[in-house]
């Protein structure tokens, strides 16, 4: 499969001006990079370190890094089906961790230890996540309504049955992230890259997707929500 290589400005990368012209459903503003690889950005197995996701102005310019790595590999989540979730963390103070972020995590979900943020209240936390990393985080049952979410990088989390109404994912990376029975009913998916990511049974309305970064594939399985209003389904190209 051949790859478009597209070297790096140091000032970062800009996906809208940078991204090859690929083709895109009618009517829609959702952008879908397909088959795509930038130099400079992976190590030599594909995975993108926290260092350097800090060089990009923009979190954005992490994007085709994020979805070139996903194409070349097998997306695992970070927790199988068949596999029981880890005892709830005892440590003190858990739950402001997030407010740290995984400081060592990778997008590829690698930690130092894990990031147990299960059932901590986030409620309209306007300041504390906003461009966090939270790789590789279990935020299960956990509460983030309201919550300014942007340019947050989550890699392989696992969200499943958490509530995000009305959280703000604008520039966010969401990669290969569980929102299986997710609340996420008002969120903004605004500039945002969704590469792997699962909504099975997720709530999705009034959701919006504007100029979000999605592959083809992962397009077809958002599709299959039928929580997303019938606005977002012609945006996007749902049939």
């Amino acid at each position: 499969m051949a790859n478009a290589s597209i070297p790096l400005p140091r000032n970062g990368l800009s996906v809208r001006n940078f991204l090859p012209k690929v083709p895109t459903f009618p009517n829609s503003r959702i952008k879908t990079p397909i088959r795509t690889s930038c130099s400079g950005i992976g190590d030599s197995d594909g995975s993108v370190t926290k260092e350097k996701l800090r060089n990009f102005n923009d979190v954005k310019g992490v994007a085709c890094g994020i979805l070139a790595a996903w194409t070349m590999t097998t997306a695992f989540p970070v927790i199988a089906a068949n596999q029981r979730l880890p005892p709830l963390s005892t440590e003190p103070n858990r739950c402001e961790r997030a407010f740290i972020g995984n400081t060592i995590g990778q997008a590829n979900g690698v930690y130092d230890k894990p990031l147990d943020l299960r059932f901590c209240d986030y409620t309209n936390e306007k300041k504390n996540l906003k461009g966090k990393s939270l790789s590789a985080a279990l935020v299960s049952d956990a509460k983030f309504d309201g919550a300014d979410m942007t340019e947050v990088v989550m890699s392989k989390a696992y969200a499943v049955g958490a509530s995000f109404k009305g959280v703000d994912f604008s520039n966010a990376v969401l990669d290969r992230v569980n929102f299986e029975k997710a609340d996420l009913q008002g969120a903004v998916f605004k500039n945002t890259v969704l590469s792997g990511t699962t909504f099975d049974e997720a709530k999705l309305e009034g959701a919006v997707f504007e100029d979000t970064i999605i592959g083809y594939i992962d397009l077809q399985k958002l599709c299959r929500n039928k929580s997303i209003s019938e606005e977002w389904r012609i945006e996007l190209g749902c049939r």
